[in-house]
């Protein structure tokens, strides 16, 4: 396993080498989970300033002792990272460290700026003096999925935590559908998957439990509510953990009481694209490949128009990340499978007014194919 302090500063080598193929003197990086993949600092509010010499991070009065702690337990992290605490705001703070810095190219991140945050700060950068007098050239660039592209390969300790985690969570799997009993409600098996989910070790759910129950299965991300399960039932259940900062994610299909041959046939045809999906996980295949392998299953047994989500997302620091495994989106390139990558293999199919079906495991890409992480029963 690589040490911690090792690792940031791969990371962080990795992004400047991207910084430095944009032309960027300098990049913004304000989306936590992102701050949190290149330094360990895991506070829900703080930036990023990082030049070809510096990465300054910056948290407020909260986080400060938090920040300083993890930085300085470390000397190879003392030495990389600084830690700045705002005065006043955080946005006048980092103008300040811009002007400071001379950088002319700053590149921030638009999936996670805001728009009147972006106006702002170009605003003020644009009335900002250099330091010799004349106005500053500073220009605000935005970027596109520059700490994310790295995020894409998980390294040896993020498998092995996901790893883990997924091995958790198919423990959960295996208490889940024992908890959907008749004559109970949704929120009273939701609740109790999630104590369930702490008991396993995970930190807290990934997102809210969904347990959807009869006519409300077929509602892909039904919310719990006091319906009552009833006999007959197809009860979906999709739930997910953070395992040491890492997210994992599953769902299971049952019926109440004998399953009936409606049930079978969506089960089974769910089942088998599933199976097909995953069989087509392998380095160098296009994300949508994966997605199209389970569509001509369920189109072939008739199920087309009752697959209407993406097949898989990818996990990581987020729930929800890349990879997107769906179908291709017109003018964006579609991703190519590389070992490291974790992402679930998920479809689905749904009847209005009857039920629907999921089943979802973890998959991580490997040199010579796939392995499931979550290796649990799906019947």
């Amino acid at each position: 396993m690589v040490s911690p302090p090792a690792r940031y500063l791969s990371r962080l080598h990795g992004v400047r080498e991207k910084m430095r193929a944009a032309s960027l003197d300098a990049l913004v990086i304000s989306h936590p989970p992102n701050i949190c993949y290149l330094t360990g600092f895991s506070g829900s509010a703080g930036l990023i300033l990082l030049t070809e010499t510096r990465c300054l991070l910056i948290a407020d009065f909260r986080y400060a002792a938090a920040a300083r702690a993890l930085v300085e337990s470390d000397q190879q992290l003392e030495d990389a990272i600084a830690v700045v605490v705002p005065p006043g705001s955080y946005d006048e703070t980092l103008l300040d460290l811009l002007k400071e810095s001379g950088a002319c190219r700053i590149g921030v991140e638009a999936a996670w700026m805001p728009v009147n945050r972006f106006n702002r700060l170009s605003a003020s950068l644009a009335a900002s003096t250099s330091p010799t007098g004349s106005s500053s050239s500073a220009t605000l660039v935005p970027t596109e999925r520059i700490v994310e592209k790295g995020r894409l390969i998980k390294d040896q300790d993020e498998v092995a935590t996901l790893r883990e985690a997924a091995r958790r969570l198919a423990a959960v799997s295996v208490e889940a559908p024992r908890l959907a009993r008749e004559g109970r409600t949704e929120l009273e098996v939701a609740g109790d998957i999630d104590v369930a989910l702490r008991r396993h070790g995970f930190e807290r759910p990934a997102f809210e439990t969904i347990v959807a129950s009869g006519p409300n299965s077929a509602r892909p991300h039904a919310r719990p509510g006091g319906r009552v399960l009833e006999p007959g039932d197809w009860v979906l259940l999709d739930f997910g953990g953070v395992y040491d900062g890492y997210c994992v994610d599953l769902s299971r299909t049952v019926q109440l009481g004998r399953p009936d041959l409606e049930f079978r046939r969506i089960f089974d045809a769910v089942a088998e694209a599933q199976r097909a999906a995953i069989a087509a996980v392998r380095p160098g295949v296009a994300a949508g490949a994966v997605d199209a392998a389970a569509r001509e299953v369920l189109g072939r047994r008739g199920l087309a128009d009752a697959f209407g989500h993406g097949t898989g997302h990818g996990l990581g620091l987020e729930v929800h990340e890349e990879p997107r495994i769906g179908r291709p989106l017109e003018g964006i390139e579609d991703i190519l499978l590389a070992p490291g990558m974790v992402f679930t293999v998920e479809p689905g199919a749904y009847l209005e007014g009857i039920g629907g079906v999921r089943i979802e495991d973890d998959v991580l890409v490997t040199d010579m194919g796939c392995e499931v992480l979550t290796a649990a029963g799906r019947s």
